[in-house]
C-alpha cells in the first residue's frame, strides 16, 4: 500500500510537507501543494482512514452490529438508525462477524449500536472501559459508556400466552428461538410464568432458531403429535411463516386445527391467509431510539435504559375453541 513517505521521497520533500499539502494546509505553497497532489494521484494514494480517524479523534461514522442479515427484520431498524445519524451528520457502517469488532478499540468509528449475540458481554464492557461509547439491544449492562434499548419481550409474550388462553386453550407449543438470544430467553421467562399460574395448560417447548426452516421442522413435529386443537407461541414472525409452509402441504387448517400467534408483526404477516395474529412494535422507532441515544453518550449527556413496547394484533390464525 503506498503511503504517504513513498510521495514524500518521490516530490523530494518532507512526510510532513507530503501531510500539510493532503490536508490542504496554507503551510505549503500552492506549487508544491499541486505537486504532491499529482504525485499521490499518480500513485494511486489512498488516504488511511484509521490513523486519520486518531488524529481527528472522530470518523462520523457509526457502527451497527447484527448477529446476521437474513429475513425481513432487519430493514426498518436500520432505517430508523440511518435516518436518526444523517439528521445529526453521522454515516453508518452495517457489521457482522467478530473480525469487525477491531474497529471500536482502534477507534474507526465513533460508537456502536449492538444487535449481536458474537459479541459477549465482557468484550462489550472491556471497549467501555476504554472509553467507547456503545448502545446495546440485545443485553443488560451497566457501565456509564453503554445505554441499552430494550424491546419489551417479556410483555409481549404475555399478552401472546394470556390472548391463546382467553380463546380457551389449554394446549399450547412454543418454538424457541437461537439458545444464546437475549430476546428468546426473556419471552421464555414469561411463558414460563404464565405456565407456572395456570395448572390446566399442557405446554410444550420446542426448540427453533428464528427462522423458516425452524418453523416448518416444528410443524411437522406438532402434526405428527397432534390429537386435537393446538395452539402454538412461535417466538418470532419467520418461525411462524415457516409454520404455515408446512402446514399448508397437509390436511391441517390455521385457525381450525392449529392456531398459532408470531412475534414481530412483519409486513408479509398481514398477507397471510388466515392473518397471523402477532405482536406488533415499531422497529423503526427501536433503531431511531438507538442512535439518539448514543449520540448522546458520545456527546457526554445523561442517558437512561429505554423501552420499546408492544402491542397486539390479533388475527384469525387463532380462533376461540371450546372448553
Amino acid at each position: 500500500m503506498i503511503s504517504i513517505k513513498d510521495i514524500a521521497k518521490k516530490a523530494g520533500v518532507s512526510i510532513s510537507t507530503v501531510s500539510y499539502a493532503l490536508n490542504g494546509s496554507p503551510k505549503v505553497t500552492d506549487e508544491t501543494g499541486a505537486k504532491i497532489l499529482a504525485i499521490a494521484k499518480e500513485l494511486n494514494y489512498v488516504p488511511n482512514a484509521a490513523a486519520r480517524t486518531l488524529k481527528k479523534r472522530k470518523s462520523k461514522i457509526i457502527g451497527v452490529y447484527l448477529t446476521d442479515f437474513s429475513g425481513a427484520f432487519y430493514g426498518d431498524l436500520l432505517q430508523g438508525v440511518k435516518e436518526g445519524l444523517n439528521q445529526k451528520g453521522y454515516d453508518i457502517i452495517v457489521c457482522s462477524g467478530k473480525r469487525s469488532h477491531s474497529m471500536l478499540p482502534e477507534r474507526m468509528i465513533d460508537g456502536a449500536i449492538v444487535l449481536d449475540e458474537t459479541f459477549s458481554s465482557e468484550e462489550l464492557l472491556k471497549y467501555a472501559d476504554l472509553g467507547n461509547k456503545i448502545v446495546v439491544l440485545d443485553r443488560e449492562l451497566d457501565h456509564p459508556n453503554v445505554n441499552q434499548v430494550l424491546l419489551d419481550n417479556k410483555a409481549g409474550a404475555t399478552l401472546a400466552m394470556e390472548y391463546l388462553i382467553e380463546q380457551g386453550h389449554t394446549r399450547i407449543y412454543s418454538v424457541t428461538g437461537p439458545k444464546g438470544s437475549y430476546d428468546s430467553k426473556q419471552r421464555l421467562q414469561a411463558i414460563k410464568q404464565i405456565v407456572d399460574r395456570y395448572d390446566q395448560l399442557i405446554y410444550t417447548q420446542i426448540e427453533g432458531d428464528f427462522n423458516k426452516e425452524a418453523g416448518e421442522q416444528a410443524a411437522k413435529l406438532i402434526v405428527e403429535q397432534y390429537r386435537g386443537p393446538v395452539a402454538v407461541f412461535c417466538l418470532n414472525d419467520e418461525m411462524a411463516i415457516g409454520l404455515y409452509n408446512y402446514i399448508s402441504t397437509t390436511n391441517y387448517v390455521i385457525g381450525k386445527h392449529i392456531h398459532m400467534i408470531g412475534f414481530d408483526n412483519m409486513e408479509l404477516t398481514s398477507y397471510t391467509q388466515p392473518r397471523l395474529a402477532t405482536i406488533d412494535y415499531s422497529k423503526h422507532k427501536w433503531g431511531a431510539l438507538a442512535s439518539e441515544q448514543l449520540l448522546k453518550l458520545i456527546d457526554d449527556k445523561p442517558v437512561e435504559t429505554e423501552r420499546i413496547y408492544v402491542t397486539l394484533v390479533k388475527g384469525e390464525s387463532v380462533q376461540k375453541i371450546d372448553a
